[in-house]
């Protein structure tokens, strides 16, 4: 309670850490898996490339942007936009970074996938109340590079060669979630069990918190954060990485992109797509492992398809060992789970349940 029911609260939480005393938004964790070193007096902003059309926000990803497009974008907004201060950095797809030198965290953003079809200029930046003389300026600063992005992007290339096509642009950029570099205790110094720990994902995000948490991150080759990933391929290093690791955190961002597109046949594929081709071959293979392997089942926050935006509600999850004795729940979804044996935890109690057992 208190913070934004977003990706970078949550799998933090997941995680164990205490969000009160490590949050910084997402600019800094996106920042450590980029592999930008943030400086003293840096500031970090998560930016995505997205798409606004006749006054509104149409889509938070720039219309399913590719990582190849959108470097040559940030190259463009950093020639015109950058400068001694002010830096682009590429990220994944349409997620980026924005640093600026300087920059107050004190400030009110509204990230982009939870306004689809909003009008963008009352979402504009502003002060956080009681920091307004502190934090006037980055604001200022900032609503003044969305407008200049939203002038500068559409002149390129790319983005002409979208709208002859009739599809959607990157046509504007959208900040939101920064602070500066957390402290975060790695998961070895909290947990006794963990020695060694890996995490598998597409996300800059995800990878960016198992850095700070003492993963090593794990790159899967085909792996996108779309419905389209490589499922298979994230299985089997979630596997090579059991065999060496204490600990394996793996991610997958399909069902959350197509929840905010709307999209319910595609969120249900991906579900699907999850049990069988994730899922199921990690736990088959964690059978004949010698050494005994806990599994947990969870997702980070929900993003029902008729909202198409995160909700801050209790997520189910199913925690599973050879010879755990079972409760009466029969099937894993939102309504069943209500019912479970674990009960209602809360900030690190999922986290210390998990490592018990």
């Amino acid at each position: 309670e208190g913070f934004p029911p977003g990706s970078e609260v949550a799998n933090t939480a997941i995680l164990g850490y205490d969000l009160n005393q490590v949050y910084e938004g997402r600019g800094p964790l996106e920042a450590a898996s980029i592999g930008y070193d943030m400086q003293p007096g840096d500031f970090a902003i998560r930016c995505n490339l997205i798409t606004v059309e006749e006054g509104k926000i149409v889509t938070h990803n720039g219309g399913n942007l590719q990582t190849a497009d959108a470097r040559v974008l940030i190259d463009f907004l950093n020639e015109h936009l950058g400068s001694d201060r002010v830096k682009f950095i590429c990220g994944i797809q349409y997620r980026h970074l924005l640093v600026i030198k300087g920059g107050s965290k004190h400030i009110v953003c509204n990230p982009p996938h939870d306004h689809p079809d909003e009008p963008w200029q009352p979402l504009l930046v502003k002060p956080e109340e009681g920091y307004e003389q502190e934090a006037e300026e980055t604001a200022r600063l900032l609503n003044d590079l969305i407008v200049k992005s939203q002038e500068l992007l559409p002149t390129h290339p790319y983005n002409q060669a979208k709208a002859a096509r009739g599809e959607r642009q990157a046509n504007s950029i959208w900040p939101w979630s920064g602070g500066y570099r957390p402290a975060m205790p790695t998961l070895q110094q909290q947990y006794p069990q963990v020695r060694t720990g890996a995490v598998i994902s597409a996300v800059d995000l995800i990878q960016g918190i198992g850095r700070y948490a003492g993963l090593r991150i794990v790159k899967v080759p085909g792996a996108t954060g779309l419905a389209d990933t490589n499922y298979e391929g994230k299985a089997q290093a979630a596997i090579d990485a059991l065999k060496q690791d204490d600990f394996v955190f793996v991610h997958v961002e399909a069902t959350d992109e197509a929840g905010h597109d709307g999209d319910l046949d595609l969120k249900l594929k991906a579900i699907e797509y999850l049990d069988q081709r994730l899922i199921r071959p990690i736990y088959e293979a964690t059978l004949t492992m010698a050494e005994p392997v806990s599994i947990a089942v969870l997702p980070d926050h929900l993003t029902p398809v008729e909202q198409r935006i995160h909700v801050g509600e209790p997520v189910p999850f199913l925690i599973y060992y050879k010879g755990i004795e079972p409760d009466q729940v029969q099937q894993y979804d939102e309504v069943a789970c209500v019912g479970g044996g674990y009960g209602l935890l809360r900030l690190n109690q999922f986290m210390q349940t998990f490592m018990s057992v």
